[in-house]
């Protein structure tokens, strides 16, 4: 059955493409969901009159995600994560976790279904993480994952206290000989 796109559909195409599909995708998904409508005489005959509209919009939309691919490509976000011995997580960052923190630090919201993560990331460092913007832009951001928990110095903690075990003793010696 063919069809006239309404929105962009990941992997067919976008709004105002006429697509060949199954009949039961058309019927049960595409046309009751609002993704797409019949291609009969009178809505191709439609369509080549919004031509111009959409494509000013798809202008548009080109243009924000090229500036939203500006602001994230190359740029380093930091997530939080609790972190064992070794490097590795209790648990995992996870794509909703990323698209959280590049809200957080860089002040861009986007779908975690946008963040190409493919397995979710077990081990504290730097990891290079796509993200889809439209269609086929995409950015790279480094998401760097570290402890939640302040780094433990033991051995300042004994440098500390060794200067007041020695400044204890002459005290007591002085003491000692005050009496």
């Amino acid at each position: 059955m063919k069809v006239i796109l309404l929105k962009e559909l990941k992997g067919r195409g976008g709004e105002g493409d006429v697509i060949e599909v199954a009949n039961g995708y058309a019927n049960n998904y595409l046309l009751t969901q609002g993704y797409a409508i019949k291609a009969t005489k009178g809505n191709l005959k439609q369509l080549e009159q919004r031509k111009h509209n959409i494509a000013k919009r798809e202008e548009t939309r080109l243009a924000d995600a090229e500036a939203m691919r500006a602001k994230l490509d190359g740029a380093t976000v930091k997530v939080l994560a609790n972190v064992g011995e070794e490097g590795q997580l209790f648990g995992s960052v996870t794509s909703s976790i990323v698209a959280d923190a590049i809200k957080e630090n860089l002040g861009v919201e986007i779908d975690r279904r946008r963040v190409e993560l493919g397995n979710p990331i077990k081990v504290a460092g730097e990891h290079a993480v796509a993200i889809s913007i439209y269609r086929d832009i995409k950015a790279t951001v480094t998401v760097s994952v570290v402890s939640d928990k302040a780094p433990e110095a033991p051995e300042e903690e004994e440098a500390v206290e060794a200067p007041a075990e020695e400044a204890a003793a002459p005290a007591e010696e002085t003491e000692a000989a005050a009496e």
